[in-house]
C-alpha cells in the first residue's frame, strides 16, 4: 500500500509526553515494524491515547524521539508528519460531519497529485464498497461502523507508510468489528506498519504479531502476542491497577466530601457540641 517506502520502522525512544503540565507517558520504547500489525494493550487512562497525540504531533514529548526509518519526527508539525507518510486515526471518528463522504476525502486527499487521489480513494472504496453506496451522504448520518470506515479511509487514501488506529472497535457492535478486522490484516499485508491502540485486548491478540501494554504510562510488558496470550494475568493486573486507583481516588473525593459537609459553618456560629459564651463547662 505504502507510497512512501514502507521498509522504514516507526519507533519510540524513551518517550515522555505530558498533558496539564505533568508526564502522563513516561520513556516508553517500542517499535512498529512494516507489514505487521503491532498492538498497544492498555486501561482507559493509562496513556495510549496520548502517546497517539505525541506521535501525530498534537503534543510535544518532554524526552524521547520519534523515528522513521532514519529521520527523526520528534517535535515536527502534524502536516510534516503526514508527509512523512504516518497518517493516524484518532480516538472519536473524527470527521467533517456536515460534509459527505465524497467530501471528506476530497479533504483528505488536497495535498496529493490528481492521479494519486485518483489510486487512494480507489483503495478505500476497494476496502469499504459500503462507502460507495453512502456516497453522497453526510457524515453525521452514517452510522458508527459507517463513521469508522470513513475515518480509517481517510487515513489509506494517503497510501501511509505506518498506521496508528486509537481505539479500532471502541462504541461499535461486535458484527461492525468483525466487519473491520480483515481490512486492518489487509492494510499491514500490503506494507504498511499497523499499530493497533485497544482497550479490548481480544481483538487486538488476534491480529497481533507484537504486543505492548501500557500501564500508568509505562510499558509493563513488551513481547509477542502469543506469549501474552498465555499470561493473562499481565493484562488483568494492569487494568485491574487502573480500576482499583480509580476506586481509590473516588473514595477520597466521598470521604473529603463527607467531611466538608459534616464540618462546622465558616459563619462563626459555635458547633452544636460547643459551649455557648458565659456557660459553664464543668
Amino acid at each position: 500500500m505504502s507510497s512512501k517506502g514502507h521498509a522504514a520502522a516507526l519507533r519510540l525512544e524513551d518517550l515522555s509526553v505530558p498533558r496539564a503540565g505533568r508526564n502522563v507517558v513516561h520513556e516508553v520504547t517500542l517499535e512498529i515494524p512494516p507489514a505487521e500489525v503491532t498492538t498497544l494493550l492498555g486501561a482507559n487512562g493509562a496513556g495510549k491515547s496520548s502517546l497517539v497525540l505525541a506521535v501525530a504531533g498534537v503534543l510535544r514529548p518532554t524526552a524521547g524521539h520519534v523515528r522513521l526509518g532514519d529521520r527523526d519526527l520528534t517535535r515536527s508539525s502534524p502536516e510534516r508528519i503526514r508527509a512523512a507518510g504516518v497518517a493516524i486515526v484518532p480516538e472519536g471518528r473524527r470527521m467533517l460531519p456536515a460534509l459527505s463522504i465524497e467530501d471528506n476525502l476530497r479533504v483528505a486527499t488536497y495535498s496529493l497529485s490528481r492521479g494519486q487521489r485518483r489510486d487512494g480513494v480507489a483503495l478505500a472504496l476497494e476496502l469499504f464498497p459500503e462507502l460507495k453506496k453512502r456516497w453522497h451522504t453526510a457524515g453525521r448520518l452514517l452510522s458508527g461502523g459507517e463513521q469508522q470506515m470513513l475515518v480509517l479511509a481517510q487515513a489509506i487514501v494517503s497510501k501511509p507508510s505506518i498506521l496508528l488506529v486509537d481505539e479500532l472497535s471502541l462504541g461499535l457492535a461486535p458484527i461492525v468489528v468483525k466487519r473491520l478486522v480483515p481490512t486492518i490484516e489487509s492494510v499491514a499485508a500490503s506494507g504498511t506498519g499497523v499499530l493497533l491502540i485497544e482497550q479490548f485486548a481480544n481483538v487486538a491478540l488476534s491480529l497481533a504479531k507484537t504486543a505492548y501494554v501500557l500501564e500508568n504510562g509505562r510499558i509493563r510488558y513488551s513481547g509477542t502476542a502469543e506469549e501474552l496470550k498465555k499470561h493473562p494475568e499481565v493484562l488483568h493486573s494492569a487494568y485491574l491497577t487502573r480500576e482499583q486507583s480509580a476506586a481509590a481516588a473516588e473514595e477520597a473525593r466521598e470521604v473529603a466530601q463527607a467531611q466538608a459537609s459534616e464540618a462546622p459553618e465558616a459563619s462563626g456560629a459555635p458547633a452544636e457540641d460547643a459551649p455557648a459564651d458565659g456557660e459553664r463547662t464543668d
